[in-house]
């Protein structure tokens, strides 16, 4: 999937235009929000969007936004995409607090699962596996959505894993608005697996960052929320929807930048 690079070097953005070129990240998508703005998410099963849990609230209220008004457009280029689902229901980490400061707790929990109307099944679409998070000095790749490329992807090659400290992944990839949620893959035995999300851009020493949580523990409390059937803003439906599936006590020394 990726070219080989020399070790600690970052690549440039490579828009991802055409259908070639974009043929193998189909799953991820751009997260069209109540018609204000956007998020990037990810597909882990035919029916499940991974991003972030801060792309579910309203900057200006604060409040959770209704997950219907959420559109998921898979593989969004140019104008088209592979397939558009609506959104039927979110759940974001019972930890996270939207309306606090920007810190590691909040970068741990910046984390939501969202349940499409409809499963999207499709060659083309195959969703992401996800993976044990990575070490620090690991290779990792961002696909993503962001304000000044808001109709194409872009692939971020190579970037690497600096630090993992307090359930946060401190990341040299280089990150703009719009790439929230977006999926950070590793890349063993070349295929692309989800180990996190993109929750914020920060600063370490002069140099941009981006910062994301450790997946494997806040993504099992989500599966298992929207296996209790939570999710909903209104009250939900009579039965509960079936859901497919496909620590340390340093400071990060992070210069956070609200997302």
């Amino acid at each position: 999937m990726l070219l080989p690079v020399a070790a600690g070097a970052d690549s440039r953005l490579e828009r991802l235009d055409t259908t070639e070129d974009g043929r193998a990240w189909e799953a991820v998508g751009r997260l069209d929000i109540n018609g204000t703005g956007f998020c990037t998410g990810a597909l882990i099963a035919p029916n499940l969007v991974l991003t972030a849990a801060h792309c579910m609230f309203d900057k200006r209220t604060k409040a959770r936004i209704d997950p219907e008004s959420i559109e998921f457009l898979a593989g969004w280029r140019n104008g088209r995409a592979s397939a558009y689902r609506q959104v039927r229901r979110a759940v974001v980490h019972p930890g996270y607090v939207f309306d606090g400061e920007v810190s590691p707790e909040r970068v741990r929990n910046d984390v939501a699962l969202l349940e499409l109307q409809h499963p999207i099944r499709n060659t083309t679409i195959q969703p992401f596996k996800t993976a044990t998070r990575p070490s620090k000095g690991d290779r990792i790749g961002i696909v993503s959505y962001a304000h000044d490329r808001a109709d194409a992807p872009a692939l971020q090659e190579v970037c690497s894993v600096m630090a993992r400290q307090q359930g946060v992944l401190v990341m040299s990839c280089n990150v703009d608005f719009g790439s929230s949620g977006a999926p950070i893959f590793t890349f063993e035995n070349g295929e692309p697996r989800i180990v996190s999300v993109v929750s914020a851009k920060a600063e370490v020493k002069g140099e941009r960052v981006s910062l994301g949580t450790e997946l494997e523990e806040p993504l099992a409390l989500l599966m298992a929320d929207l296996s209790a059937g939570a999710g909903f803003i209104s009250a939900p439906p009579p039965r509960t929807a079936r859901v497919m599936v496909g620590d340390t006590r340093r400071a990060t020394g992070a210069k956070f930048v609200k997302p």
